[in-house]
Parts: structure tokens; C-alpha cells; sequence
């Protein structure tokens, strides 16, 4: 049976004076290994906010109010989740590493983190550094964040990723700030991890693009809600809902010559 990762009703809220604001509002979804799953919608719609309420990393006055996770069907807290269930890839690489550590401290942070730092620390991250494609992986170690490249950084960040051996892993926004050339190679990077590695992924996304490239099957967001779900395919040949189909019809906008 293939594993899941369930997100049940998930809602989460932020208090204002005596009332509950909602921002997502009974969210399910469901992400198999060795499958992506493309979480998309306009921004602002709840997008990153679910992927946070999930592992209980929620700004302060937002909180959970309702549902659960579920591993392979049984109920996980989100600390058991955090880097040992999942990974997280995050938008904008530059302001997620410490400018004042190398790439081997981060190393060192990562693993530490879940509870597997050894002696075999240094050849485990320079594994992960070519498998993610970043040449010379013994200087890199010694690099800092200011000295590389977006895509270089993007790429570290997906091998920290793989350090923790999580088989599910979230990428919100993976591709933001990157060139064109260097954004197609990440997404063939995790297309090839994903399968390679039968990671589940959830790809948080408001780039159709991205869904068309990547996705098996797409869940498309509106005002905190889950509006539609389907294959990619059933997503852009005959979408349901009009937030859906305005994606679809902006995305082939731009880009005619797939449609």
C-alpha cells in the first residue's frame, strides 16, 4: 500500500478582539509517495498558510482550531512531523540561511535537528550536494549564503532537505526569484528526486506552469477553502470551478502555443 500523509479538515484562525478570522477553512488533502500533488491558487488564498498550520510553525495570534495530520492513517503532532515526516523547501532561499554560518554549519544544524548528526556527517552532505547537482561539494561546505548563487542556494536547500530522509516533502513556492533556465532545472530536480526517491510532494504554487510541468494531481484553493480537485490533466482540459478555469485560461494566455 502506498504511503500517505493525510491533512484532515484543517482550520486555522486568527484572533481579532473577541472573534475568530478565518483563514483556511476545512482543508483536506491527501499526498502519496512517489506522487506530487499541486496546492494552487491566487496568493492569499491559504496556500503557505496550510502548509504552516500542518507543522505547527504558525505566526504568533495564528492557530489551528480545527483537524489533524494523519501518517499512514494514525494521528502525528506536527514535532514529530517537522523534519522527520517532512521536509520543507521554502520561497526565497537568500532569507532562509544564516549569512553568518556556512553551508557545513547549516549541515550540521539540519542534522542535528532530527536527531541524526554523526561522524558521518561530512560525507552524507557532500552525497546530498552532488545529488542535487552542486559542483564541488567540498568548497561549497565552506561557502556562505551571500557567496552563491540563487539557484546554487536553492539547490542546498533541497539537499538539506534530503538529509533528514523524510519521505514527504513540502516545496512552497520552490521557484521564486530564479531565472527562467535556472527555474526548469529545479523543477527537473524534484520531478527526478520525486520519483527517484518515491518522496511525496506537496508543491505549493500559483504557476500553472509549474503544476502542468510537474503535478499528478492538483487541489485548487479559494479563500482558504479547496475548491476542486483532480488530475492535472481533468484540471486543464475541463476545469469545474471559474477560480479554476480563470488559472488555467491566464496560464494559456501566456502561453499559447501549448494550448
Amino acid at each position: 500500500m502506498t504511503a500517505t500523509l493525510t491533512i484532515e479538515n484543517l482550520r486555522i484562525a486568527a484572533r481579532h478582539g473577541n472573534h475568530d478570522h478565518v483563514l483556511v477553512d476545512g482543508v483536506s488533502l491527501t499526498i502519496r509517495r512517489g506522487r506530487i500533488l499541486a496546492l494552487v491558487g491566487a496568493s492569499g488564498c491559504g496556500k503557505s498558510m496550510t502548509c504552516s498550520g500542518a507543522q505547527g510553525v504558525l505566526p504568533p495570534g495564528v492557530r489551528v482550531t480545527h483537524g489533524e495530520v494523519l501518517h499512514d492513517g494514525k494521528p502525528i503532532a506536527p514535532q514529530k512531523l517537522r523534519g522527520h515526516v517532512v521536509a520543507t523547501i521554502l520561497q526565497n532561499p537568500r532569507s532562509a540561511f544564516n549569512p553568518v554560518q556556512t553551508m557545513a554549519d547549516h549541515a550540521r544544524e539540519t542534522l542535528r535537528a532530527v536527531d541524526k548528526l554523526d561522524a558521518g556527517w561530512r560525507s552524507r552532505t557532500l552525497d546530498a550536494f552532488d545529488t542535487v547537482g552542486l559542483e564541488d561539494s567540498e568548497t561549497v561546505l565552506r561557502l556562505h549564503a551571500f557567496e552563491m548563487s540563487g539557484g546554487m542556494l536553492q539547490r542546498a536547500m533541497i539537499a538539506l532537505a534530503l538529509l533528514s530522509d523524510a519521505p514527504f516533502l513540502f516545496a512552497d513556492e520552490p521557484t521564486t526569484d530564479l531565472d527562467l533556465i535556472v527555474q526548469a532545472r529545479i523543477l527537473d530536480l524534484l520531478d527526478d528526486l520525486a520519483r527517484r526517491r518515491n518522496l511525496g510532494v506537496l508543491m505549493i504554487t500559483h504557476d500553472m506552469g509549474v503544476v502542468a510541468r510537474l503535478a499528478d494531481e492538483v487541489a485548487v484553493m479559494e479563500n482558504g477553502r479547496i475548491i476542486e480537485m483532480a488530475s492535472t490533466r481533468d484540471i486543464f482540459d475541463n476545469p469545474q470551478r471559474i477560480a479554476t478555469r480563470e488559472l488555467v485560461e491566464a496560464h494559456m494566455a501566456l502561453y499559447p502555443e501549448v494550448a
